[in-house]
Formats: structure tokens, sequence, C-alpha cells
């Protein structure tokens, strides 16, 4: 089911990125409804949650403003109409699931879902960008105990060929 609800994600992603772009142009006959069918109806063999994916887009499409004010004061240096659209979408999609989902998937599963779509469709640091945010997000939320990301073991030196001379 995992991988169904990957692709589900990738579907609501590329339906909301198609939405975002066609009403930043302000078109005129646009019928939202009529877009989300068509790109579902696309996947309808393979997706199997279909109502997951409505209503991710559905979510996204009414909180836009909201996930935007939100999402604003965390990437402080990229006011959001310079984020690129695909990574503002994926920003936008993940931390509606974080508020809405997090209760059934695992915060870790979200964000690494918005790490692999930005990995899959953003540019080559956008996934470090998605996973920084995201990351963020997740601590303002509430939904990571800071404690325990704070204390990490180190992790031990890696052998190299100055320390076995300085051991022997």
């Amino acid at each position: 089911m995992a991988s169904n609800r990957h692709l589900g994600r990738i579907v609501a992603l590329q339906t909301l990125y198609e939405l975002d772009f066609r009403i930043a142009v302000a078109e005129e006959d646009l019928d939202i409804a009529a877009v989300i069918d068509r790109n579902i109806s696309r996947y309808s063999e393979v997706v199997e949650d279909k109502e997951f994916v409505e209503a991710l887009i559905n979510g996204v499409l009414e909180a836009a403003s909201e996930l935007d004010t939100f999402l604003q004061p965390l990437a402080p240096d990229w006011p959001l109409d310079q984020i690129a659209r695909i990574d503002r979408t994926i920003l936008r999609m993940s931390v509606w699931e974080m508020q809405h989902s997090s209760d059934s998937v695992p915060i870790k599963v979200i964000i690494n879902e918005g790490v692999e779509l930005a990995k899959s469709f953003g540019a080559d640091n956008s996934s470090k960008f998605v996973n920084g945010v995201l990351g963020t997000a997740a601590k303002k939320l509430g939904l990571v105990d800071e404690t325990k990301a704070q204390h990490k073991p180190k992790a031990e030196k890696p052998v190299t060929k100055k320390t076995k001379k300085k051991s022997k």
C-alpha cells in the first residue's frame, strides 16, 4: 500500500502543480474539478486510494494561503514566490499531510515522501531544501521530540591512514 500512496502523492503533486500554474496565470475557464478528475482517472487502475489523493489535493487547495503563511518563516531567506513552484507545491502537500495525517502516517514517512518527490521532480538541491524545511515544520508543529533529535550519539571517526599510524 505504501508504494500505492507514493503514486497517489505523485498524482497529487502533478495536479497541484498544474493547478498552481493555471491559477497563477488567471485562466478564465479553469475547471478545477475536471483537472482533478482527469489526473486521477489516468491512474485509476493503479491508484487504489483515490480518496487520499482527492483529500490531499483539495486540502492543499483550500489551505494554500494558510500553508504559505506557516511555511514562510521556516525559510526566511526565500520568499515563497521565489521558491521553485514544484518545491513550493511539495512543501504545501507535506505540511498539509503533517497537519491532517500525522496520526495515521508517521512524520518520518511524510518527510521522506516529500524528499523523494523533490529528488524526482525538483532541481539538484531541492531535496536538501525540502528536507530542512520539513524537519523544521515538524518541530514547529510539535510532531518531533526535539530532545531525542538533539542528543544523538556521535558517530565514530572513520579509520584512515593517519589514524592507523597514530595508533601504532
